[in-house]
């Protein structure tokens, strides 16, 4: 059985009133979004995805679709193309606009080529073109799954990966694959992991304001529930860390109630 959401953040979308609303992953199954106008079919998809041991919400429009993933977390997304109000080409770009990175299988009529090829190269993970078999669609949504989880495998904060390359941040070098950073002298020490993220995200945006949400969610991802302060004593390691090594940092600025600067060229006047 099904119920519509009487919520902003599931307005639209049904669930199955045995999934909660907020699925962890210490439950095994998977959340899928599925994404589709057809009432019929989305209820039937729904069906054969929680027998084979997932849970479902589903959503008939675009604008419900956004409205519940910025407000929820989901394993992988079910879109079809020809939504009423949104294609779900938009909506995907949509998402990658506000950093919404979810697996995707597009689900559709369209079989032509040249729409296989660009929801592709848009960044979806599969294309699944109507009619099709639950079997293999169930198939295709746990291959996809086991993908992003080995992706999740290298990375080290939400913006950092294993496989990155070293770069240098205040005459320092930051080993990502080492978890490390060398002071001059080769003097070298570990560093944390929400450390290396926050220097990450400020080495890949010199120059430029950087709210403390925006750094929030760079490091720890859209969901976590980390607040400012916490965010600000991750700085005051890294500041210690290279004051300890006589290093300055005065171009790693606060801009104080907005958040951080990170100004290698001194052509900022933010936070002096």
């Amino acid at each position: 059985m099904q119920v519509v959401f009487d919520n902003p953040a599931g307005a639209g979308c049904l669930r199955s009133l045995s999934a909660p609303e907020k699925p962890t992953s210490q439950e095994g199954k998977p959340l899928i979004l599925v994404v589709e106008d057809e009432v019929e079919l989305a209820n039937l998809i729904s069906q054969h995805l929680e027998a084979a041991g997932m849970q479902t919400q589903v959503c008939h429009r675009a604008a419900h679709a956004m409205s519940f993933l910025q407000r929820n977390f989901a394993n992988l997304v079910l879109l079809d193309i020809g939504l009423p109000d949104q294609t779900g080409f938009a909506l995907l770009d949509d998402l990658a606009d506000k950093d919404l990175t979810i697996p995707t299988i597009f689900l559709t009529g369209n079989d032509e080529e040249a729409s296989k090829v660009r929801a592709l190269n848009m960044g979806g993970d599969d294309y699944v073109t109507k009619p099709f078999s639950f079997p293999e669609l169930i198939a295709r949504i746990g291959a996809v799954l086991r993908r992003a989880e080995v992706s999740r495998d290298l990375n080290l904060t939400k913006n950092v990966r294993v496989t990155d390359e070293p770069f240098e941040f205040c005459g320092a070098s930051i080993n990502p694959e080492r978890l490390e950073i060398t002071f001059p002298g080769d003097n070298a020490e570990k560093i944390g992991r929400k450390e290396l993220g926050i220097l990450t995200h400020l080495n890949a945006n010199p120059g430029v304001v950087i709210t403390r949400k925006a750094l929030i969610h760079s490091v720890w991802g859209v969901y976590a529930d980390i607040r400012s302060r916490s965010l600000d004593q991750y700085v005051v390691k890294v500041r210690d860390l290279y004051k300890k090594h006589g290093l300055s940092l005065d171009a790693f600025r606060t801009v104080h109630g907005i958040g951080y600067i990170f100004d290698p060229k001194g052509i900022s006047a933010e936070g002096r």
